[in-house]
């Protein structure tokens, strides 16, 4: 079967985020003033061919613990669906 792992990474809330900061600077410089707080992140998609869910998503968790996220800076959420 074919599974898409969605995985969305964000900084860690305790960390300075550089890029979301210069965004909310530049939001403010444009006039849009209502946006309080600005966190950039990454949204990444794996399209996993596996024998079930459960495969797909240690496949996921392997490829965002070994590669695709820095643990000590970032958190990231897995979400398995199977592709249509």
């Amino acid at each position: 079967m074919n599974y898409i792992a969605e995985i969305k990474i964000m900084p860690l809330k305790d960390l300075l985020d550089p890029a979301g900061k210069a965004v909310s600077g530049s939001l403010g410089k444009l006039g849009i003033n209502n946006v309080d707080d600005v966190r950039i992140g990454k949204h990444i998609e794996l399209h996993i061919a596996s024998h079930s869910e459960n495969e797909a998503m240690d496949i996921a968790r392997n490829a965002v613990s070994q590669l695709l996220a820095n643990p000590v800076m970032e958190h990231a959420d897995i979400v398995i669906r199977q592709e249509s």
